[in-house]
């Protein structure tokens, strides 16, 4: 009873060795038609195929050294790029940011007192009301660009 026992044991442990040990193939008929099977057909071009994972047994060559360096150099200018865009972005914004503060600050003097002076080819002037409307209107119009 217990050679019994011994040799099934001995038949399941090898039993998927054994059917992992088997060729398959893997082709293309005429009509497209994809097939597989253990045997390989006369006069067709085959792929042998792995049965556990699932991949054929062509192996893809490793990049040479040329094309490595030619990724690297390609990666790395790549990021150069992507910095040089952020830092102008980071300028850009910031000048926003300014313009906006600047404009909102002209803003509030406009509303906040009644007479303006300004210097005009090196004479000092009051703005009249019109021009201070007008100044208003640029300077929220900028405000709404930048804020």
């Amino acid at each position: 009873m217990s050679i019994k026992i011994l040799v099934m044991a001995t038949v399941v442990i090898l039993a998927p060795a054994l059917a992992s040990s088997a060729s398959v193939y893997k082709w293309t008929d005429d009509e497209g038609v994809t097939h597989f099977g253990d045997r390989q057909p006369t006069g067709r071009e085959t792929e042998s195929v792995k049965l556990r994972s699932g991949t054929s047994s062509k192996l893809k060559q490793p990049p040479s050294a040329q094309e490595q360096l030619e990724s690297l150099t390609a990666s790395q200018q790549e990021g150069q790029q992507r910095e040089a865009e952020t830092a102008q972005e980071e300028a850009r914004r910031k000048q926003r940011t300014a313009n906006c503060e600047t404009a909102r600050s002209n803003l509030n003097v406009l509303d906040s007192n009644a007479r303006i002076k300004v210097e005009e080819n090196g004479e000092q002037r009051y703005l009249g009301p019109e021009e201070i409307a007008e100044q208003s209107v640029r300077f929220q119009e900028i405000a709404d660009a930048n804020c």
